[in-house]
C-alpha cells in the first residue's frame, strides 16, 4: 500500500462554513508539504478547478524545494490543454523535482463553460482519447502527425524527454463507459472515488478486463475522506458534529451543484445519500465504518472512513485485498489530520517504500537509443 494526502487551497475544521475557514497561503502549504514529506506519505494529490483555485504546476514547483521524497500528483484537465503544453510542463517539472511527478487526468465532474470550453460529456472524453494518444507518442520520442476529430498536429515533438521514461505515470478518474475504455487504453493507474469494497472490487474487475483487451495491466487507487479518532465512538461523534455544523442552505447548495453535473461518478455518489440530511450521522453508514454523509457537505468524492485507528486500518486493508494499492486520503483540517493519520493508522498498514528510490539518468537531454515504448515509468503498469 502507498498513501497519498490531499492538497487544495481551502482548509479548516469545517471548510464549508466560513466561520471555520483557515487561511491557506504559501507558508501553510509548505508546512503541509513538509508533513507529507516527513511522515511516510508517498505523495500528495494537488487538486485543480478549470476556472479558479491553485494552479497545480506552480504550487508543486513552489513547494518542491522544501521536500525531498514526496511525489507530486497533479490533477490535469485535458479539456483546457493542448498536448504540446502538457509535454513542456511535464518534462520540465519532472526534471526539476527529480523524477517525482505524477499526473492525474481528470475530464471533470464540473462545468468548463467558465474556461471557454463547451464540449458535451462524451466530446470531452473523445478529445481526451486523442489528447492522450498524441501526448504519449510525443513523450515516447516520436514526431507526431495527427488529424483527429478535435486535435490536429503536424510535426509535434518533445524537445527533451522527462526524467521518468517514457513519461511520468498517468493516473485517471472517470466512471462512464467511455471513461473506463480510455483508462484501459492509455493510463497506468485507474483512480476511483470511494464506494463500499464490493462495488470497488467490481470496478477493478471491469477496468482490468477492458485493459486486458489492449494487452495492458493497470494499477488501482481510491480517493477517500477520513474521520479518525481514538475510538469508534469518538469518531462517529465527530461525524455527527460535522454533519450538524452545516446549515440546511449549505447542504442544499452543494446538492444542487451535484445534481447539475454531467458526471456518472457524481451520480453514483449521490445515490449513497440521496441528498437528504438524516437526524443521526450513522444512518448514512453504508458499510461498516464507511460513511456517505461527507457527500452532503462537499462536491466530488463523498465517502469517508470513520472510526478508531484499528477500524480505519481494517477497512483500508479490505480495499487493499480487493485490488487497491494506492490511497489518496484526507481529513479536516489537513495539517492536523495528516499527523493524526500518520501517528495512529499508518503504523498498522503494510506500506510500500519502493517509490523512495532515487532516479539515475546519465544524459537527461538525450533520447534512449532503444525504443522508448519498451520502457515504463517506475512503479507503473506496463503500457
Amino acid at each position: 500500500m502507498d498513501i497519498l494526502w490531499y492538497i487544495v487551497g481551502r482548509d479548516g475544521r469545517y471548510p464549508w462554513d466560513p466561520k471555520w475557514n483557515r487561511p491557506v497561503d504559501v507558508n501553510y502549504l509548505r508546512a503541509l508539504a513538509a508533513t507529507v514529506d516527513s511522515r511516510g506519505y508517498s505523495g500528495a494529490l494537488f487538486a485543480t478547478q478549470p476556472n479558479g483555485g491553485l494552479d497545480p504546476f506552480i504550487t508543486a514547483a513552489s513547494l518542491a524545494p522544501f521536500t525531498t521524497r514526496m511525489r507530486f500528483l497533479l490533477a490535469i484537465h485535458p479539456s483546457i490543454f493542448l498536448p504540446s503544453q502538457l509535454v513542456k510542463l511535464a518534462t520540465t517539472l519532472d526534471h526539476n523535482i527529480g523524477g517525482r511527478l505524477l499526473l492525474n487526468i481528470v475530464n471533470g465532474h464540473t462545468s468548463f463553460a467558465a474556461a471557454g470550453v463547451h464540449l458535451t460529456h462524451d466530446e470531452r472524453y473523445r478529445r481526451c482519447d486523442e489528447f492522450l494518444e498524441i501526448y504519449r507518442r510525443m513523450m515516447a520520442g516520436e514526431t507526431v502527425d495527427f488529424d483527429g476529430e478535435f486535435l490536429q498536429v503536424k510535426g509535434a515533438k518533445a524537445e527533451f524527454p522527462s526524467l521518468q521514461r517514457p513519461y511520468p505515470p498517468l493516473w485517471f478518474g472517470g466512471s462512464s463507459e467511455i471513461a473506463l475504455d480510455i483508462a484501459a487504453k492509455h493510463v497506468d493507474k485507474y483512480l476511483t472515488w470511494g464506494e463500499p469494497p464490493a462495488e470497488t472490487a467490481a470496478v477493478i474487475k471491469d477496468v482490468s478486463s477492458r485493459a486486458a483487451k489492449y494487452g495492458r495491466k493497470l494499477g488501482f487507487g481510491i480517493r477517500l475522506n477520513l474521520i479518525v479518532r481514538d475510538t469508534d465512538e469518538e469518531a462517529w461523534a465527530a461525524a455527527q458534529q460535522m454533519l450538524d455544523s452545516a446549515s440546511d442552505e449549505t447542504i442544499a447548495k452543494v446538492q444542487a451543484n451535484n445534481r447539475k453535473q454531467d458526471a456518472v461518478g457524481q451520480e453514483r455518489q449521490l445515490g449513497f445519500h440521496s441528498g437528504q440530511r438524516p437526524k443521526h450521522a450513522r444512518d448514512l453508514e453504508i458499510y461498516p465504518n464507511v460513511w456517505s454523509g461527507f457527500g452532503l457537505l462537499r462536491n466530488g468524492p463523498g465517502i469517508a472512513i470513520v472510526g478508531g485507528p484499528q477500524s480505519v486500518a481494517d477497512r483500508l486493508l479490505e480495499y487493499n485485498r480487493v485490488g487497491v494499492e494506492s490511497f489518496i486520503v484526507s481529513g479536516s483540517p489537513f495539517l492536523e489530520e495528516a499527523h493524526r493519520f500518520a501517528d495512529q493508522v499508518m503504523p498498522l498498514l503494510p506500506l510500500d517504500t519502493s517509490w523512495q528510490q532515487p532516479h539515475q539518468i546519465s544524459a537527461p537531454y538525450d533520447w534512449p537509443k532503444d525504443a522508448p515504448r519498451a520502457e515504463k515509468p517506475r512503479g507503473a503498469a506496463a503500457a
